[in-house]
């Protein structure tokens, strides 16, 4: 690799070595190679009437493809999580007869404003209320992001979910989307759920930024791969066979190593962010949710 080349996460090859041997820290490597929050794309504002609920208010950046009425599905609130920071929560209200409630991780760059359009459209696909938060330093969550926050953020969002609307762990489905698969995977391996959907996941960091490695040194971060055969609930992979970001490799091997894990979809052609817009996607998912869950 010629001095300046770049890797995909823009650092040159001396600024890995450095990354990565003086010295090597988690969480530098967390900050440095995984974790972009994004313009802030929404506010919560205090309900006069209340004191722990807040209005969502939709900043243009937002994108929101509905009208006022689907905004009814929203409920928003703040959680704290055990490291001290203040958690944006969202619970979209998809559908009144929905068995099951999506505990959403979300991918990098994006915050809870960015995601709410397509909360509403996949929520009433698959009949799926959809609880989703922001990680430390995303949307109007406070603190920094971190590898240890994201694990503190996840658990806050769990007991959130488990306490303000009373639903129990098998009527919980659990699912990561990118740098999201890492706090999933983590709780998942810490609580038994109805299910687990990885999409686009990672082994872990060391892995994505050298390929060619082969073990979790002590220094790695976000080891999901040392953490999914801990996991004992039903574990759906999705993976786009020509992924940029995070190799193909990865959600094979993930796959691989999940003790229950259910037929994997891998979406020919399709790279990190496109995953959605295939076809077999939604398919597989009410496939899953619908049929598989219940029988």
């Amino acid at each position: 690799m010629p001095p300046e080349a770049k890797t995909m996460n823009g650092l040159s090859f001396s600024e890995l070595c450095c990354l990565f041997c003086c010295p090597p820290c988690p969480g530098r490597i967390a900050s440095k190679l995984a974790f972009l929050p994004p313009e802030v794309s929404y506010e919560l504002k205090a309900d006069e009437a209340s004191a722990t609920k807040y209005a969502l208010v939709l900043l243009e950046k937002a994108d929101w493809q509905y009208t006022d009425r689907e905004k009814d599905f929203f409920e928003a609130f703040f959680t704290r999580s055990t490291r001290g920071n203040r958690i944006a929560c969202l619970f979209v209200r998809c559908s009144t007869n929905a068995r099951f409630t999506l505990l959403f991780s979300h991918g990098n760059a994006v915050d809870l404003g960015q995601m709410t359009s397509f909360f509403v459209s996949l929520g009433k696909q698959i009949n799926c209320n959809i609880f989703s938060y922001d990680y430390s330093g995303y949307g109007m969550s406070t603190g920094k992001p971190s590898e240890k926050n994201l694990y503190a953020d996840i658990d806050a969002a769990w007991h959130a979910l488990r306490t303000r609307y009373g639903i129990s762990p098998e009527n919980i489905i659990l699912y990561g989307q990118s740098i999201g698969t890492v706090p999933t995977v983590d709780l998942a391996s810490r609580y038994e759920v109805g299910a687990v959907i990885l999409h686009s996941p990672l082994m872990s960091g060391m892995r994505v930024a050298f390929p060619a490695t082969k073990r979790t040194w002590f220094f790695d971060a976000f080891p999901s791969i040392d953490k999914v055969p801990k996991v004992t609930s039903p574990v759906l992979v999705i993976h786009g066979t020509e992924d940029e970001v995070i190799d193909f490799s990865h959600g094979v091997t993930i796959y691989e190593k999940c003790p229950r894990a259910v037929e994997p979809l891998w979406v020919e052609g399709a790279g990190h962010n496109d995953v959605e817009m295939y076809s077999q996607y939604l398919e597989r998912l009410k496939q899953f949710i619908s049929v598989e869950l219940l029988n």
